[in-house]
């Protein structure tokens, strides 16, 4: 993964996509913490993970809506904005540390444990960009999708997202094997 700062360095020729760039996963988790999270705030590196799917896969975030509404769910082409792997919780993004690793280092994430459950906050830098971000034309559509999936999904823990996850996408995810990309 590239930071914007190393670009320069990279031959000219060379395609970049947004899924490369450090920048682009750190702006959508703080859209996350803002527009999913309570104050800026989640609970749990699950209950992250989750609400980013939803978010990510947006035809995954409709099947699992017509779910919970108990309506026949039917499985249609998912385009992917970013590759996410099938891990031991579900579906997860290898560079979670490192992104939130980046914010918690550029002091607009806070992270603390809470026995086990690691719980992420926003500095008020964090939410100031945030807001910035929401605000912005080039992320209309991904915070349209945040507020949805946060209006049917963000009152849900991490583990009930896990289960509904695995319920709902037996095939797509919970019989990959760990590590195996999620399509």
């Amino acid at each position: 993964m590239n930071s914007l700062q190393n670009l320069g360095a990279q031959p000219a020729g060379i395609p970049v996509l947004a899924d490369d760039i450090l920048e682009f996963h750190a702006a959508r988790l703080l859209l996350l913490f803002k527009i999913c999270g309570i104050s800026g705030r989640i609970d749990g590196l699950t209950k992250m993970a989750k609400l980013d799917f939803f978010v990510r896969y947006p035809q995954f975030f409709e099947e699992m809506r017509a779910y919970l509404e108990k309506k026949p769910v039917v499985p249609t082409h998912r385009p992917v904005e970013s590759s996410m792997v099938r891990y031991h919780y579900g579906p997860w993004d290898r560079r979670y540390y490192h992104v939130l690793s980046y914010l918690e280092a550029k002091g607009l994430l806070t992270v603390e444990r809470n026995g086990s459950m690691f719980v992420f906050k926003l500095t008020d830098a964090g939410k100031q960009i945030a807001k910035r971000a929401e605000k912005s034309i080039s992320y209309t559509g991904m915070v349209q999708q945040m507020k949805q999936v946060k209006a049917v999904l963000s009152g849900k823990s991490g583990s009930k997202l896990k289960n509904m996850v695995y319920e709902v996408f037996g095939e797509e995810v919970a019989n990959r094997q760990r590590g195996e990309k999620i399509e």
